[in-house]
């Protein structure tokens, strides 16, 4: 019997499954908001959800194991390595490093959602895409 074992399985191997979720929190957090097809946004929502609470916790264990899940690419922005907020423009003795989306995930993104008890997503529905009329979706950070 399969009770309680429903998982999004996208029509896809365990392998493509976790590389697609990867890639689709990372670009998530990387700008708020994306568009894909409705089951996508499904099955991503509950991925980055667990993502960003350990992002609220904020200690180095739940760090390490959000790095397995997501790809830790540069934003292109600068942040002070003390403070750990962005730079717009780097004085002589500061220190900065760029940053990534993990440190953003900690950094920002947790700290956002520090006082809410989950509910970070939300799914809007969108028309469907013209090639194939697959059922469109905007997942957004709340």
């Amino acid at each position: 019997m399969r009770h309680q074992t429903k998982k999004h399985m996208l029509g896809k191997a365990q392998d493509q499954r976790k590389a697609l979720l990867r890639s689709l929190a990372t670009e998530l957090f990387l700008h708020g908001e994306i568009k894909t097809t409705m089951a996508r946004a499904k099955a991503l929502r509950p991925y980055a959800e667990g993502l960003i609470t350990l992002a609220k916790k904020g200690d180095l264990h739940s760090r390490r194991h959000a790095a397995k899940f997501i790809f830790d690419n540069k934003t292109g922005r600068l942040m002070n390595s003390i403070t750990k907020e962005v730079v717009t423009e780097v004085k002589e003795n500061e220190k900065v490093m760029a940053e990534t989306v993990l440190r953003k995930l900690f950094s920002e993104i947790g700290k956002k959602y520090a006082a809410k008890q989950g509910g970070y997503t939300r799914i809007l529905r969108m028309p469907p895409r013209r090639g194939d009329a697959a059922e469109m979706a905007l997942i957004q950070l709340v």
